[in-house]
Parts: structure tokens; sequence; C-alpha cells
């Protein structure tokens, strides 16, 4: 659950063009609420990392506004940017130090003064305590990834971005980190991430945004979306093959399986009376016998095709 409503990032009519004119986001408008997690999602291009660049500082946007915590990130930067923690896609490490001292020279680099319990204690929530004294080159790819989410939360951020945190990690360490992340949340933490593993959306977000061709298409409660564009399916397996749908089921828009052993009715979750009765009622009817229904209610994923599709 969100702890607040309290409005952690805003986001107003933001909009960038770069060199050579193209346009990688247009007239953004977005509010982020204190303690949420939430979901940005788009395809490739799309703008997502775009705008976390310009929401951290390394970006220039070339009109708008936004504000972190209610500090503009222009007016005044070194506020704002001390409010924020940015695990980017690439692992970029200094191969010959060691995961301790990086995590606390970036503290050092916010202007904190040294905490070497923090430290500790976010080394060992992310598995990386036993190997603080080790060279940086030594670790495996998914101890690198750890350790970007370290130096990121180094300074005590309000704001976590996750640009793609799981791309190319295994299992383990996704779980790690999504326990980590349920562990901010409740310490009052915003968690944005953007990800092409939409399970992990579905999840984990408590609001989802899709971005599409540098446009915010939709925000929406992660609930409140799947009800009101998921489609459920109901398939019936039947006794025996079908060459084609009786002319007195035509109103059901059914879609008959190649083999014609198993018939799909496709409705909309939120209807109230979506005709299932009448339908099985009609099938007797016809002759035709069933030996088993379910019903399967579309994805995240499906809704975000869908949505991309439109």
């Amino acid at each position: 659950m969100v702890p607040t409503m309290t409005t952690m990032l805003s986001v107003s009519n933001l909009s960038k063009v770069y060199e050579g004119g193209f346009q990688a986001l247009r007239n953004v408008n977005l509010d982020i609420r204190r303690g949420e997690i939430f979901a940005l999602l788009g395809p490739n291009g799309a703008g997502k990392t775009t705008l976390i660049s310009i929401i951290c500082g390394l970006v220039n946007a070339s009109s708008g506004k936004v504000t972190v915590g209610g500090h503009d990130i222009v007016g005044d930067y070194r506020a704002a940017r001390g409010l924020i923690g940015l695990v980017p896609q690439e692992l970029t490490t200094e191969a010959f130090e060691t995961p301790i001292k990086a995590v606390a020279f970036t503290r050092g680099l916010f202007g904190k003064p040294p905490n070497p319990a923090h430290i500790e204690k976010v080394l060992r929530s992310l598995s990386l305590w036993d190997k603080r004294n080790n060279r940086i080159l030594t670790l495996s790819g998914g101890m690198k990834r750890r350790l970007l989410i370290a130096k990121a939360l180094s300074h005590e951020p309000r704001i976590l971005f996750l640009d793609e945190p799981t791309a190319g990690v295994d299992v383990e360490l996704r779980r790690d980190m999504w326990a980590l992340v349920r562990g901010l949340q409740k310490d009052g933490v915003t968690v944005i991430l953007t990800t092409h593993y939409i399970e992990e959306a579905e999840e984990m977000a408590d609001r989802i945004g899709v971005i599409n061709k540098g446009e915010i298409v939709l925000v929406e409660d992660k609930a409140e979306l799947m009800h009101k564009l998921g489609k459920k399916q109901l398939t019936v397996h039947l006794h025996a093959p079908i060459a084609q749908v009786p002319p007195a089921l035509a109103a059901y828009a059914l879609e008959l399986a190649p083999d014609g052993a198993t018939l799909t009715y496709t409705y909309d979750a939120e209807r109230k009376h979506p005709g299932i009765a009448e339908l099985l009622g009609g099938l007797n009817a016809a002759g035709i016998a069933f030996k088993d229904v379910n019903t399967t209610q579309s994805s995240l994923e499906d809704i975000f095709v869908s949505l991309v599709k439109k």
C-alpha cells in the first residue's frame, strides 16, 4: 500500500528535442506519490531513459519543469539531486576499488558525513558484505549489479530510480532485489522502475505508466488498469470436433480452434452478465457436448501491447 498521497516527483510539460530534430519527449506530465512503486513501461526508444536522465540531472530538458520533493531540479539542483538514487542500466564500476570504499566514496560525493553503520546495512542487504574488501574486477556480473544498487542507496535517497534493473541478471538476484525494494517502500522511499519484464511490473508496482513515442499514453493504478482493460476468455473443450460454429451462436463471435476441438469466447472482465450461461445453454441446444471449460484473464503484457498498438 502507498503510505501517503503526497507528491514526491512532479513533471510538468516536459519536452526534449535533441540536435538534429529528434523529439524524445513531448509535453510529459507526471506526478509520482511519496512511497509508491511506480513502473514506467514502454518499447525501446519510447523515451523512458531520457525522462529519467532529465530528472536525475544528466540531460537538460528543452522545456518544462521538474521538482523533486518540492525542489526544482535546475534552480535547486543540489537539494533535488541529493534526494535521488539512480541505478543505471550499464555496469560502470571502478575495477580496482573495493565495494566498501566505492559505496563510502559515493556517499561523500553527496556531501553526507561518514556513516559506516549505514554502509554496512546496505552491503549486507545486498549480500555484498562478505565481498566488501574484494576488488570490484573480481566480482561476478550479478555482484556488480548489486554494487550499483548499493552506491545508489549510499546517501539515503528518498527516490530510487531503477532503469532496467534486472536485465540479464539471475533469478536469485531478481528475487533479492524485489525484497529490497519492498523494504525500501516500507521506509517511505519512492521507487520508480523501467522494465522489459512486464511480470515484474505486474507483481511489484502500485501504479503503472505507459510511454510511447515520447508521450505518456496512460497512468493508472495497476488494479484499476487490469480491471478496465483486461479481457477474459472462456475456453470450451468439446467432446468431439466440429466443422464450424453453429449460426445460432454467431452473436458470441466464438473462435474455433483449427482442430475443431475447442471454442474460445472473449468478453470484457468488468461485464456483470457476460452471457456464459446462455452460451453453454446454446451449445447444448445445438447438440454440442463439452467435457471441460476454463477461463483465463489477460495479463498486463497483453494490455501493454494493446495500448502501444493503439
